[in-house]
């Protein structure tokens, strides 16, 4: 274990938080906020820690996995943990716990909150708490990658263990170019999402916050009612941006380098699209005789399951009062995610495609046990080792999940508050229903309570391994 390189790369992450800290506080002089302040202070911490950790480079500079997958699951807890200070100083949050719930769910791009009324904070705290999901959407340890390379052989290591899906691979042979693509595709497409808003009619204030939460598909907004707050032009441009966000950026490149065949050959992206017109179709047709005006049903259930199944967690209006049928859509939603390689939570759809064929696979060799049979996804062979590990994941998703429940159903809340309550903070999706549905939030949990669903929200943004290697005896051995 190179302990000397950890200390090093996590140095470099505080001395960029430190760095983004100062944006905010610009916000805060702008509008003449006292509470400018705050922001000044945390970064004056964070980057004290960053030049303590980073003061002598490392003879040793070689990391492998075991030191990439330690580095990703401690700069996401100690982002989080830094991050809560502006909260504090700013006296926005009296409690730790609460704020560190709060920043983590802003760099984990969860959106569950504990704040009952966003409109009375400052607004360099609303600018805050969005830039944390534009800064989470991507990662941050791809961020240094595009931006500041770390030298040594486990730089793809560190791209493997923060970004989301079953496998990852570079869009060109350079790892740096790879990072510096996929951000520029980001900051790019945040951009326009930007400029559509304020051709919308927004402010540049509520546009960019708009944007920093669609793009890192987090949730957090400036009113009260979230979304339902903006004209319905606003909400088509959100609904489409989420929707676009959700989608592997690998796409967006291809794009670009014309290979519009491989687009469709991408049978995550079909099923992708088609899960979401079918969840349009069956929720529009249910909650039809609610509201009587086709364009209007529409609207909201376009919007409602992009945000769902991208796991931004907007919404424009109390789902929780939709019939059964469109409720349970929106749960199912929340477990399949968005695509591999996004900005988006939940498990996956290229993992519910992977584990699909594994099951049709398995019962064809029951049927026929001479049968030799490869999984393919894409055209091409899923490796053994793919699968294996997506086989754990799921295993070990689903002890967390109801280990999770078990936890906080201490607290005496109803199942479905407790079930969708980790259901929309393992999935990074931020309301559930029940208490913690688009009207209520999660400030009635106990302290215990939170701290297990701060876990699952920064185990859920990481996809589990990255976090739970930390409890490995055998991971702190030299």
């Amino acid at each position: 274990m190179n302990y000397n390189m950890i200390f090093y790369v996590l140095g470099l992450v505080f001395n960029f938080e430190a760095l983004f800290m100062l944006i905010p506080a610009g916000v805060g002089i702008f509008y003449g906020e006292r509470h400018f302040f705050a922001f000044f202070a945390s970064s004056l911490i964070c980057f004290a820690f960053g030049l303590l950790f980073t003061f002598k480079k490392p003879l040793k500079e070689s990391i492998y996995s075991k030191e990439c997958f330690v580095i990703v699951a401690l700069s996401w807890f100690f982002l989080s943990i830094f991050g809560s200070l502006p909260f504090i100083l700013s006296g926005s949050i009296n409690s730790f716990i609460d704020a560190f719930f709060e920043s983590a769910s802003g760099f984990t791009t969860t959106g569950a909150s504990i704040i009952n009324n966003v409109e009375i904070l400052p607004k360099c705290i609303l600018f805050w708490r969005t830039f944390t999901h534009w800064i989470g959407g991507m990662g941050v340890l791809v961020f240094l990658l595009a931006f500041l390379p770390i030298s040594g052989g486990g730089n793809i290591y560190l791209m493997k263990a923060e970004s989301t899906g079953p496998s990852v691979g570079k869009l060109v042979p350079r790892l740096k170019t790879t990072a510096g693509i996929l951000y520029l595709l980001y900051f790019l497409l945040t951009t326009f999402e930007f400029i559509a808003l304020k051709i919308g009619g927004l402010n540049w204030f509520e546009a960019i916050t708009a944007a920093f939460g669609t793009a890192g598909t987090g949730g957090f907004g400036i009113k009260n009612s979230s979304i339902a707050a903006f004209p319905p032009r606003i909400q088509v441009i959100i609904t489409i941006f989420m929707i676009l966000f959700g989608i592997n950026f690998n796409i967006y490149y291809m794009i670009i380098c014309r290979k519009f065949k491989s687009i469709f050959k991408s049978s995550e992206f079909r099923c992708y699209i088609a899960i979401i017109i079918v969840s349009i179709t069956i929720i529009a047709v249910n909650i039809y005789h609610i509201y009587g005006n086709i364009l209007y049903v529409l609207n909201l259930s376009a919007f409602q399951v992009g945000s769902i199944i991208t796991t931004t967690g907007y919404s424009t209006c109390d789902f929780t009062q939709w019939p059964m049928v469109s409720q349970t859509v929106l749960v199912l939603l929340m477990f399949v995610g968005a695509c591999a390689g996004s900005t988006g939570g939940g498990i996956k759809v290229s993992r519910f495609i992977i584990l699909f064929k594994t099951i049709v696979k398995e019962l064809r060799v029951i049927i026929n046990p001479k049968t030799v049979k490869h999984i393919k996804f894409d055209g091409e062979p899923v490796q053994h080792e793919v699968v294996r590990s997506l086989n754990v994941y799921m295993m070990l998703y689903i002890i967390f999940f109801a280990f999770s429940v078990f936890i906080i159903s201490f607290d005496n809340f109803d199942f479905t508050t407790n079930f969708t309550a980790i259901a929309a903070t393992l999935n990074n999706i931020g309301p559930g229903l029940s208490i913690v549905g688009p009207s209520g939030n999660f400030a009635t949990f106990s302290s215990i309570s939170k701290v297990v669903m701060i876990f699952d929200m920064i185990a859920g943004r990481l996809e589990l391994f990255p976090v739970f290697v930390l409890f490995l005896p055998s991971t702190w051995k030299k």
